[in-house]
Order: C-alpha cells, then structure tokens, then sequence
C-alpha cells in the first residue's frame, strides 16, 4: 500500500534527524509496522485504516509510567539530574508525597544537557550534563516518579551566537539583556521546528511530558521592539499593532508544538508569567494567558510571592504572605480557565521554595516548611491539586507535608 510505504519513509527519516538507526521491517500484508530506536524504543504504528486514511500513531519509549493522582514534582537541572544529587531527590520523592521531577533537557542557555549520538543535529549544543541518560530513566521508572521534560525554548544563548539571523540585534551585535542572556526570535518558524524537533527526541528518551519554558518574548520588550533589529516573518504584513503580534507569533507556536506532538501520546505543558491571568494580553512578552490554554494539557503558571510587585492583590508585600498571594492568584485563575469548560487545561502552578533576599533592604522573609505548605493549601482550597516546587539550586525544605489540607 502506498501509504504504507510513505509512513516507512516517514519512520525512517525521523530516525535519521533523531540520529539513531533504525530497523525497518514492513510488507504489504502486516497489520502493524515497527520500527526499533534500539534494543528498548519502539514505534508502534496502527495499520488499521479508515476512510483511505492513516490511524495515529503511539511511541513506545519501552518504559511504563503512570500519570499520578496528582502531579506534585520539583525541578532539577542537568547537573542534579547526573550528578550525586540525583539519588538524594529520588529518596526524597521516596519518603514524602512528592511523584515528579521536571529535568531539563534543553536548559536556560540553550544547551542540551546530555550528549546524543554524534551524528545528531543537536550534538554541537550538548553538554554531558547527564552522562548516562537511559540510567536516570531506568531510575525513574524502577521509583515510580513522573518524567516530565522541560525544553526553555525561546531564552537561547547558545543559538542566537550560532544563528543571529534567528535573533535580535542592536546595531551590529546579537541583544541581550542585563543578565547576559540572549533570546531568538518567537517570529521566525525554524526556531518552532528546532524546539520541536529537540522536544520529539525527548519522547523518544522515556520523557511523559513535555514543558515548554521561555514560551515569550524578552520581558519589557514593548520598550524595544522599534530599536532593535529582526524579522517579522510571516507577521510582518496585516494591520495588527506590535502587542497583537506578538500574541499570535507565541500562540501559534503553542499551537504548533501541540499538533507536531500530537501524534507522540505525550502530555505538553507550558510554564507562564502568573500576572498574565490577571490581564487581557501581556503588552511586551506576547503571552495571552486563554490562548496558551486552549493548546495544552497542562498549563504552570509561575506565581512565586516573591515575584509580584508590592500591593498586587491589595497585599503589602505578597513574598511576606504566600497563602493569601496564592488565594488571591488562584480565584483569578479559575474564573480565566472555567471559561474554557471542558477543554480548560490541568492547573499545575510552580509555587515558591526559596527565599527572595533581593527584593528587601533589610532582614530577608525566610521560606521554609510554613510557607511551602501555606501555598499548597491556598491550591487546595481552591480545587487545585497538583504543583511544582521551584528551587533553582534544587535544595528543597525538608519536613514539608506535601498534601496538608489531607
């Protein structure tokens, strides 16, 4: 059958972008088609055919994980990830109620953290971050903890120097920011598919989910956007004003990322600014909080106290009171996401385990066990069940009943 043939094809050149080789066996007669990554990975593709049409299809990464009763994970970087660091957090998930881990696969610079075949287009931006990759899943699986992949996506040093072409620049020279950090452009589709792309072999790795980060434009671009340098891509025409554009160029790309994965059976989420619930569009990032929504099946908003402004919510000083913040936060956001009825995402908000010493001139409120668990149950007290603790040196507070209105 021609279709047949091409899904072969299909196969085998995703295995060539992956770098991995593949083993073909088809024939015109076979109900399924299978295509081994190696001795562990499989394709499983659906021959059945409907209407001249090919059926979706599932990949088999050969690991069997469980989405939870509710996710409550914590984030680790590349280096906790293979570091020594690793088995401490897993006997963490192991003694308390905590399920989940968020690793970065693709980190804030724009590295992959650990090093693929060298035959892979992503072999040049890899670091051997995680030195044994299949390890740390079989350690995942082996403790029953939900692997969740996260990619930052349009925060990219490391491509923005490889590709200006695909970034901003002032005069002459790539734009960063004052904390040295590069971006690329959310216009420009290549930038899409390279994230994508990266996000495909995540899957193929054992990964559950997909969280996409940095899914914005740099913040405060709205006082930019006319002094630097860059293309507009396929937004550069049409009356819609700067704000707008930026709002369709993000969107689509949730969209986009969404219908490419689609076919992979993965979860996707995206992490988002908290402040954007409480606002129609957010004027210089591009982030429309509803938009985003409609095209995930998880949607984490970051609303760490420390990270709103004084008197937001009428609080005085949100990072002082993290269960009234987290109240307040989340009445507004269940107003924004019951208004998508039954295709509203899974809330999974990224809550604060840390404490915030640069936004006081004096004595630094301290975070620990009373302020986690404070979040969590203002989550709670809202029918919000499951959370992301953020800490970005991945020292988490110990102690903490991770399920306190339980």
């Amino acid at each position: 059958m021609k279709q047949l043939r091409m899904l072969a094809i299909f196969v085998f050149s995703l295995g060539i972008w992956f770098g991995v080789n593949t083993n073909e066996t088809y024939a015109e007669e076979t109900e399924s088609l299978h295509v081994s990554f190696n001795q562990k990975r499989t394709i499983t593709l659906d021959q059945t055919m409907k209407e001249a049409s090919l059926q979706r299809f599932r990949f088999d990464s050969g690991y069997t994980f469980t989405y939870p009763d509710a996710v409550r994970g914590i984030y680790l970087t590349g280096h906790s990830a293979g570091g020594s660091r690793f088995e401490t957090l897993v006997e963490l998930l192991n003694n308390t109620e905590l399920n989940a881990m968020v690793i970065d696969i693709k980190d804030d610079h724009g590295n992959l953290t650990f090093k693929p075949d060298e035959s892979s287009p992503y072999y040049d931006i890899a670091k051997n971050y995680i030195s044994e990759p299949e390890a740390m899943m079989d350690a995942l699986e082996a403790n029953g903890i939900y692997p969740i992949a996260r990619i930052v996506v349009f925060k990219d040093t490391v491509l923005a120097e490889k590709r200006p072409e695909l970034s901003f620049k002032d005069g002459g020279q790539i734009w960063k920011n004052n904390r040295g950090e590069a971006f690329v452009n959310p216009f420009m589709k290549e930038v899409w598919e390279y994230n994508v792309e990266l996000a495909k072999y995540a899957v193929e790795m054992g990964f559950m989910e997909i969280q996409f980060d940095y899914v914005r434009f740099p913040e405060g671009f709205e006082r930019r956007d006319e002094q630097l340098t860059y293309s507009e891509g396929d937004y550069s025409s049409g009356e819609l004003n700067n704000t707008k554009k930026r709002v369709e160029a993000v969107s689509d790309f949730v969209e986009y990322a969404k219908n490419e994965l689609h076919d992979y059976g993965v979860e996707i989420s995206v992490d988002i600014f908290g402040y954007a619930a409480t606002v129609e569009e957010t004027p210089g990032i591009g982030q429309n909080f509803t938009r985003i929504s409609e095209h995930v099946d998880v949607i984490s908003s970051m609303i760490y106290p420390s990270h709103w402004s004084n008197n937001y919510f009428d609080i005085p000083v949100p990072d002082k009171e993290p269960y009234r913040l987290t109240d307040e936060y989340a009445k507004v956001e269940n107003e924004v996401l019951g208004a998508l009825g039954e295709n509203a995402p899974t809330s999974r908000p990224w809550i604060q385990d840390f404490s915030a010493p640069w936004i006081y001139s004096g004595a630094t409120f301290t975070y620990g066990k009373q302020e986690v668990e404070d979040q969590i149950r203002a989550l709670n007290d809202n029918g919000i069940n499951e959370f992301l603790l953020w800490n970005s040196s991945n020292k988490y507070t110990e102690g903490v009943d991770y399920t306190p209105t339980n």
